[in-house]
């Protein structure tokens, strides 16, 4: 197992670099939205790899920092997402989005990249909820002080609704309405005050 490659950016290509390490040139795919493709040929890298072997080949993916690899093999770990899927879903989104879109359901958000259907963000959801964990703290605040704000039934949860029918991510609904203070408000001014926090900051 190829770990990283740390040598010169010899060449950049569509969807993937050629590192050159010790007289070596490796051929590394990469997600299009990775930083690793704004770096300059000549650069020194490190480039943190996972090899696939198949009938036809073997082939390296490259990331550059370890959550981005970390998130990468837990897609893997989806039955029916390959890697062409799981380098699509990174291409769309950091590590940290991916995260929070499984922690809360959002197959919508995960529909978002290239090639992943409903079906397949869901059962992304389905085997990775409980493997994941929510990188940021935005996040972490919104499970903790949301609690079961996701599910309807609550105002909370309600308002969570009422914004998501209103076109607005699962994510970015429930992100905001644990962004308001205060318990024991109706449903309608979670939503007042969760559209507040949306809304475009103006100077």
């Amino acid at each position: 197992m190829i770990y990283y490659i740390k040598g010169t950016l010899a060449m950049k290509l569509e969807g993937k670099l050629v590192i050159e390490a010790s007289g070596l040139g490796f051929e590394v795919f990469v997600p299009d939205s990775s930083r690793l493709l704004r770096e300059e040929e000549g650069a020194q890298i490190q480039v943190f790899t996972a090899m696939m072997v198949k009938e036809d080949g073997i082939s390296l993916y490259g990331f550059p920092d370890t959550a981005s690899l970390a998130m990468f093999h837990k897609l893997l770990a989806v039955s029916g997402v390959g890697a062409k899927a799981a380098v699509s879903l990174l291409a769309a989104m950091s590590p940290q989005e991916l995260s929070e879109a499984i922690v809360f359901g959002d197959a919508a958000m995960l529909s978002r990249a290239n090639g992943i259907g409903k079906k397949t963000a869901e059962r992304i959801i389905l085997e990775l909820k409980d493997k994941v964990d929510i990188l940021s703290p935005a996040a972490a605040q919104a499970q903790a002080s949301a609690g079961g704000a996701l599910d309807g039934g609550s105002p909370r949860g309600d308002a969570v609704e009422a914004l998501t029918g209103l076109g607005y991510s699962r994510t970015e609904a429930a992100l905001a309405v644990a962004s308001v203070q205060g318990e024991g408000l109706a449903a309608e001014e979670y939503i007042r005050l969760a559209l507040k926090a949306m809304a475009p900051k103006t100077h």
